[in-house]
């Protein structure tokens, strides 16, 4: 029998998606509205946010600028987006009786993407969010009459505490519900305490609580259509919804802003450790395939897939800050705080000494300034935030890991050629260099919107910022010669000589401009 494409499979059917709302779930409605025409509906789990209601939140998304390309060819897509009230924190998920009688009788395909992606989230809400909602949304799934396919966003970094990781689901440290047990009795405060001696080996919250996760799915999911899709560090579209397209801070955007605004200067970072970011149009891709693959195919397991390009299309720290840094320097940000300029090394000590002369000085030196002008300090507590940031992201900027992909193969032997070419998912297409210029462009535009327009006048303050340096350093070192090195007549001799030479250039110069 032959096999529906991909389109042809989605065409008619009812979605249900978490963590819509975020940077990964925005590009695949986006995807699926645009090639999958035919889908009827995708339903959201959405939750009154910052005082906007969920209908508010509903229209931002509708309105977003993800959705321009598709404004053109399909001006109606908002009917087919609909907000299903809930909360991820919450005891089943928060969704009313009536609205859970709905999705168990129109929903046949599942995406789970919500979930708390702080490195640095308290161990409790970290269980909430990405363990006791996985077992919410298990019970959910089971009351689903058509389900097909449920799909789980998990992450390449579950079993970072091993450096080759297979498609598999790899045996917790502890069986899941003895962690969800014992932070029943605990408060918070020995919760924060014994976090370190819990997660160990994992490096945070996140990683620790997405492996338990996974287990809990293969244990209490039996009998579910599942399959589990792990990204590596989800960056800017490589082509769609368009070239460079991110709208958050997290991982390497974040670094690159600050670099570009000469805020950043060191990295605690191996520049020959491969830096394995994957534009996020290709999980989405995979997850729409896999969902497909999934519902047509039936495997009579769990399934894993890699979305990573390390062992495929590995690129560096080192390159990759080479890059972007060359970009930042031709084209440069609006309102430069330095010339963008950032070193990477694997030595906490010249680290820490970085720190303190290229950020914490000039930062003191700054919100001094700030004070005597009457305005509100800054920088330092600017800085100190941007410190906390980074050294979540050390573990992973020091070390390399080779991902296996036997089941990729699988799903590639599976689908059309046409299928291929619309739901693309392999990083060896991806040139790095252009992509890391289209990432740079993308956080000027859609982060800190800003345009190219702008950028002559960037860079005459970038000439300002140089010649105020040169200034700067020639003043300190002719203070250091002058008092501390200017002791003896040869060097008091040698001194007036230099200040003639300087002094006759400088009378030159002057009269050769007036003629």
């Amino acid at each position: 029998m032959e096999m529906p494409t991909v389109p042809e499979f989605y065409a008619g059917r009812n979605i249900f998606v978490t963590g819509a709302t975020g940077f990964l779930g925005k590009v695949l409605i986006e995807k699926l509205l645009r090639c999958c025409p035919d889908i009827n509906g995708i339903y959201m789990l959405m939750r009154p946010k910052r005082g906007h209601t969920v209908a508010e939140r509903l229209k931002d998304l509708v309105e977003s600028k993800i959705f321009e390309k598709l404004k053109t060819t399909s001006p109606n897509y908002g009917e087919k987006l609909h907000a299903i009230a809930g909360d991820i924190m919450e005891p089943d998920l928060g969704i009313s009786q009536s609205d859970a009688e709905f999705l168990a009788n129109e929903i046949s395909v599942v995406f789970h993407s919500a979930a708390t992606i702080r490195f640095d989230e308290p161990l409790r809400v970290a269980v909430t969010m990405n363990l006791l909602a996985v077992r919410a949304m298990i019970n959910l799934c089971k009351t689903f009459k058509q389900l097909d396919a449920f799909i789980h966003v998990s992450t390449a970094y579950a079993n970072c505490d091993r450096t080759h990781i297979e498609e598999t689901v790899y045996d917790p440290p502890v069986d899941p519900q003895k962690i969800i047990d014992a932070l029943e009795w605990m408060d918070d405060e020995t919760v924060e305490q014994l976090t370190p001696g819990l997660i160990k080996p994992k490096p945070n919250t996140y990683t620790y609580t997405k492996q338990l996760a996974e287990s809990l799915l293969l244990n209490e999911g039996k009998g579910l259509p599942l399959a589990i899709v792990r990204p590596s560090i989800v960056t800017a579209s490589w082509q769609e919804p368009m070239p460079g397209w991110i709208d958050n801070l997290n991982g390497p955007s974040g670094m690159y802003i600050a670099a570009g605004k000469g805020l950043l200067k060191s990295v605690l970072c191996d520049s020959d450790a491969v830096a394995d970011i994957i534009p996020v149009d290709m999980p989405t891709n995979m997850l729409i395939l896999v969902g497909w693959y999934t519902a047509t195919h039936k495997p009579r397991e769990v399934l894993v897939y890699h979305s990573t390009t390390g062992t495929v299309n590995p690129f560096t720290w080192g390159q990759m800050v080479d890059v972007g840094m060359a970009y930042f320097k031709d084209q440069p940000l609006n309102a430069c705080f330095r010339r963008p300029k950032l070193a990477l090394t694997v030595s906490p000590w010249l680290h820490n000494y970085w720190m303190f002369v290229s950020h914490m000085i000039p930062a003191y030196v700054t919100d001094l300034a700030f004070r005597l002008a009457g305005k509100k300090p800054r920088m330092v507590k600017t800085y100190n935030k941007m410190h906390r940031s980074l050294s979540t992201l050390n573990f992973f900027t020091l070390r390399t890991w080779e991902w296996t992909y036997k089941n990729i193969d699988c799903l590639k032997k599976a689908l059309s050629e046409e299928d291929k070419k619309i739901f693309y998912y392999d990083p060896r297409l991806i040139h790095w260099p252009s992509y890391i210029e289209n990432y740079c462009n993308g956080t000027r535009i859609y982060i800190l919107n800003e345009t190219l327009t702008n950028v002559p006048a960037a860079r005459a303050h970038i000439r300002k910022l140089r010649n105020i340096r040169y200034v700067f350093n020639t003043v300190v070192i002719v203070a250091l010669w002058r008092f501390l090195v200017a002791r003896t007549d040869i060097a008091r001799n040698l001194w007036m000589f230099i200040m003639t030479l300087v002094y006759k250039f400088v009378r030159m110069t002057h009269i050769t401009s007036t003629r």
